[in-house]
């Protein structure tokens, strides 16, 4: 993944970052005029509608910004803090706060910035948000069952619509031309002689608006990268073609009753399947997860064999293969998945016979480490190792 705030900066320094960003987008938003309060008041009015402009321009920028960084690899979307969704109280408090910002000519944001340069009225703003947040702490307990009611957890646009994700941003995009369009005439209609629209350059915003939706286009076709990885990787016939390194059960098994240290296990089932069965030190993780942040410290040393568990040979296969892809080596699956290892050692219904000279050898290695591994699964159980995972970005206005 690409360089960003969660390996690069420390919560102390981050602090210090935010403060200076703080104070650019302060100046940007007075030199913008978001410090008139004439000006923000006017897209209720429809004489101005330079806020929902700016707006809009800003979700399509930061969205493009995410769908394509996370399309090209370079930026971990699933470290990325989503808040969670309670749907009428945010309902209510949406309403609340525009009719605040209709009454007041403010937004939280931009009345600090109107209040940093001296506007009175700005300042009573703020002092009369400090006071409803203080009348909302006193009597949170009247309507705390409100306030938490309808939770929908942390859930995004479109997922809570069952599209994808391009779809959306095409949506949004097409949404927001149109909506540069529709206000252009009505701010003219309003005001014929004042409308900041009037102030446009119809060539350059034409030109702007057909690039726009082009990128739309493009987002509409561009597929997931993780999704399209998984399904490249879990094709039959791609891994018919693409052989990965097997490890024979018995040779796990000798490796754990060895207590090798260079030998890492990774369980790719279900976390109910994991919890009830794991092996020793194994660890537990879904295929998705490897394109995380959280994996590299436990998959990156060379030295260190890494084993895929899972359900099946051909899941394990497509984690290896997956795994090759990001840059991870020394990975192999093992044979027949964790069903083979279960059967052939820790509950195996019979000695084994293929009648070669070596039966009896290894039937008595494999009840020696039956009893071996199984007592390692037992003292275990109370420790099972789960990979941290990385602290989510939150931000937000």
């Amino acid at each position: 993944m690409g360089p960003f705030v969660p390996d690069l900066i420390s919560d102390q320094l981050n602090l210090v970052v935010a403060l200076l960003l703080g104070i650019a987008f302060g100046f940007v938003l007075e030199q913008a005029g978001f410090s008139s309060s004439r000006k923000l008041a006017g897209v209720f009015y429809g004489y101005d509608f330079t806020v929902l402009r700016v707006f809009f321009t800003a979700a399509v920028t930061a969205m493009s910004g995410v769908v394509l960084l996370g399309a090209l690899g370079l930026l971990d979307t699933d470290v990325i803090y989503v808040n969670p969704t309670w749907l009428l109280p945010a309902i209510v408090g949406g309403a609340i706060m525009g009719v605040g910002f209709v009454l007041g000519g403010y937004c939280p944001g931009t009345s600090v910035c109107a209040a940093a340069i001296g506007k009175v009225d700005a300042m009573f703003f703020v002092g009369g948000g400090l006071l409803g947040v203080l009348i909302f702490g006193e009597l949170f307990p009247l309507y705390e069952g409100f306030y938490h009611s309808t939770d929908l957890g942390a859930i995004t646009v479109f997922q809570s619509l069952g599209i994808s994700q391009g779809v959306f941003a095409f949506a949004l995009i097409v949404v927001a031309v149109a909506a540069f369009a529709i206000t252009t005439r009505i701010e003219r209609k309003v005001d014929p002689n004042g409308a900041p629209s009037l102030q446009f350059p119809v060539g350059s915003h034409r030109a702007a608006a057909a690039g726009v939706l082009l990128l739309g286009v493009v987002f509409l076709i561009l597929p997931d990268r993780k999704t399209a990885l998984v399904e490249r990787f879990s094709d039959p016939q791609y891994i018919a073609a693409h052989p990965t390194a097997v490890m024979p059960v018995d040779e796990l098994a000798f490796r754990i009753v060895d207590n090798e240290p260079n030998i890492r296990i990774i369980d790719i089932r279900s976390a109910n399947a994991f919890t009830a069965a794991a092996l020793p030190n194994a660890v537990n993780a879904r295929i998705r997860d490897f394109f995380g942040k959280d994996w590299i410290p436990l998959l990156s040393p060379r030295h260190v064999k890494k084993v895929i568990v899972g359900e099946n040979e051909q899941e394990e296969r497509t984690a290896v293969l997956l795994l090759q892809d990001l840059g991870y080596e020394n990975c192999t699956a093992l044979e027949g998945g964790y069903g083979a290892f279960d059967r052939a050692i820790l509950h195996p219904t019979g000695p084994v016979s293929t009648g070669s000279r070596w039966d009896a050898d290894v039937n008595t290695f494999r009840a020696g480490a039956r009893v071996d591994i199984l007592k390692k699964i037992e003292e275990s159980k109370h420790a099972v190792k789960v990979v941290k995972t990385a602290k989510k970005i939150q931000g937000g206005c």
